[in-house]
């Protein structure tokens, strides 16, 4: 069950957002956008994924979630099949909108429904081992665009993505479909939960905060690093491409070992100690010299956000035994938001005379203000 998560989370993350970083490039080289449409794109893919995670809190219960689920695997597959078949700046930047909507779902109900079914079973720790497959589809989504480019042109580009996904899609919304979860949720001793708490409290509030603060400071240097590489290196330097490498490498792991550090440790105390190091991540390519700069944020930011993510979630459902897929698709829509005020905060910034080294600065500041508010969390009981 959770590699049919991991699986869908790559079909949907791998194969539908992330992969059109990579293609971007080869799509601006044939003429099918410009580097302004291309940004153009990706805001409404953005915006669509904001735009499902605010679905998925109205449908979050547990009989909308296995109808919504294998429906937005369904459009993933569409929405793909149909950028192989159009150049249109409209149609595409629809269709990514529309892709956008399907990942923020799955993102969200994937893992929400595997980690109710695991509390089920007393094995709640395990839940984060599903977000590894973000990391291989970062891979994934890289090595297909580089070992396609030279027979694959324009729309074209598109076709091992929509053909991988098919089967992909397919077994894990299978299995997935497959849980036995029942419809009202119980707390990890097994017993019914409380329906009777509200959604934000004392205890929920602080942790939205800081997960606030975490998108904010993750997607400065998960959206910037390869641009800040290129205006702080020689055009030939290795670290042009090597950066993303680094990110993507150091994400695989992430998920295992930051399960692990909060199984060890208690989720609590290991979400403190992922947002300093994700913190350092990010002051390191503001005062560092280049190269170690930047190798230091790549490392310990890929390292870090996936833990962010999953700690986060999992102290969310516990805290609200009741609320945990209302919870996760709250804090992924919050989530969502901030990655969108990010790059907004930056062009201003920079259209303000700041440099992009300093424009990082936001995110150290944020990862600051989130660490704070962690802090002001209570533990679960």
């Amino acid at each position: 069950m959770l590699a049919a998560g991991a699986v869908v989370l790559l079909v949907v993350h791998g194969l539908g957002r992330f992969i059109f970083t990579p293609l971007l490039p080869y799509l601006v080289e044939d003429g099918q956008v410009s580097a302004g449409g291309g940004a153009a794109v990706a805001t409404w893919n953005y915006l669509g994924y904001l735009m499902g995670a605010l679905l998925a809190i109205r449908w979050h219960r547990v009989e909308q979630i296995r109808t919504l689920l294998p429906v937005s695997l369904a459009v993933h597959v569409a929405t793909t099949l149909i950028l192989t078949q159009t150049d249109h700046l409209t149609v595409i930047s629809a269709t990514r909108w529309l892709n956008g909507v399907a990942n923020g779902i799955v993102f969200v109900q994937a893992p929400a429904l595997i980690l109710e079914w695991l509390v089920l079973r007393r094995r709640s720790a395990m839940s984060g081992l599903v977000y590894i497959g973000v990391g291989f589809g970062l891979l994934l989504s890289s090595g297909v665009v580089t070992g396609s480019a030279d027979w694959l042109s324009g729309a074209g580009r598109w076709w091992p993505a929509a053909v991988i996904s098919v089967p992909l899609a397919w077994w894990g919304a299978a299995r997935l479909m497959k849980l036995d979860v029942p419809v009202r949720p119980v707390t990890d001793t097994g017993a019914p939960a409380d329906s009777t708490t509200p959604l934000l409290d004392r205890a929920s509030i602080p942790l939205f905060l800081s997960y606030a603060g975490a998108g904010l400071g993750y997607i400065l240097p998960m959206t910037f690093l390869p641009l800040l590489a290129k205006v702080q290196l020689s055009p030939a330097h290795w670290l042009l491409d090597g950066t993303w490498l680094i990110v993507a490498l150091a994400t695989i792991p992430a998920p295992w070992i930051w399960n692990r550090l909060g199984a060890t440790l208690g989720d609590l105390p290991a979400l403190k100690l992922n947002f300093l190091i994700q913190l350092v991540g990010v002051l390191a390519a503001v005062v560092l010299p280049s190269e170690i700069g930047l190798i230091l944020c790549a490392a310990l930011v890929g390292g870090t956000f996936l833990g962010t993510v999953l700690l986060t979630q999992r102290i969310g459902r516990a805290l609200h035994p009741h609320q945990g897929p209302r919870l996760s698709a709250a804090m992924v829509a919050l989530y969502g938001f901030t990655q969108m005020v990010g790059p907004w905060l930056t062009k201003q910034w920079l259209d303000g005379g700041g440099t992009l080294v300093s424009a990082f600065g936001i995110g150290v500041a944020a990862l600051a203000f989130g660490l704070v508010f962690v802090f002001f969390v209570p533990a679960p009981e």
